[in-house]
């Protein structure tokens, strides 16, 4: 009995390490076919690279599309070999047939393009769509410039190149004295037309 027990041990060690949690009985389901520790994996796409990424761990489970990584930072490419964006978070559920992305815990996000910073605990992309949108009551924080804002129910467009947020919005814009004094006088005419 003693020699059973120590045989089932490492079996549930498995079961317990791995980052797909779901209600399904099924071995295929909840043990990777594939699983990597502290490795690096480049996709290409028409032969060029899309993206790089780097891994405490990554899981690809039999027959699925899915896959989920823990102290995931990545590097993703344009159509130029330019650098689009950079980032990092604590986990990565990825599913590659339906293009959704979704990231977790202490997520940090660098857009080239727009010169801005995404901070979150959760956000999705939908490569489809070029969506990218954070749960409803889930905090992002925006820096771009001099400004920061910090708000709920954040969600962005890559098509549009805009960003919004359905709740309560909080944050600065630090401006020169001279865009100060500037702004100062377009709302004392704007005031003045208002009257």
């Amino acid at each position: 009995m003693k020699k059973i027990g120590l045989l089932s041990l490492p079996a549930l060690l498995l079961l317990s390490c791995s980052l797909k949690y779901s209600d399904t009985a099924d071995v295929d389901d909840i043990v990777p076919e594939l699983s990597f520790t502290n490795t690096t994996i480049t996709r290409y796409e028409d032969d060029r690279v899309t993206v790089e990424m780097s891994a405490d761990s990554l899981e690809q489970y039999k027959d699925s599309s899915e896959s989920y990584a823990k102290n995931l930072s990545f590097t993703a490419y344009d159509s130029d070999n330019e650098i689009s964006t950079k980032g990092s978070c604590g986990y990565l559920f990825a599913d590659t047939s339906k293009e959704l992305y979704e990231l977790f815990s202490g997520i940090e996000l660098y857009n080239y393009s727009d010169k801005t910073n995404f901070f979150a605990d959760i956000l999705r992309w939908n490569k489809k769509t070029e969506q990218l949108t954070s749960a409803v009551n889930s905090t992002v924080r925006v820096e771009k410039d001099d400004t920061v804002m910090e708000g709920k129910g954040f969600a962005a467009s890559g098509i549009s190149k805009t960003f919004s947020f359905s709740g309560g919005v909080t944050g600065d814009i630090d401006t020169s004295d001279n865009k100060s004094e500037n702004a100062d006088e377009e709302s004392d005419d704007a005031e003045g037309r208002a009257e």
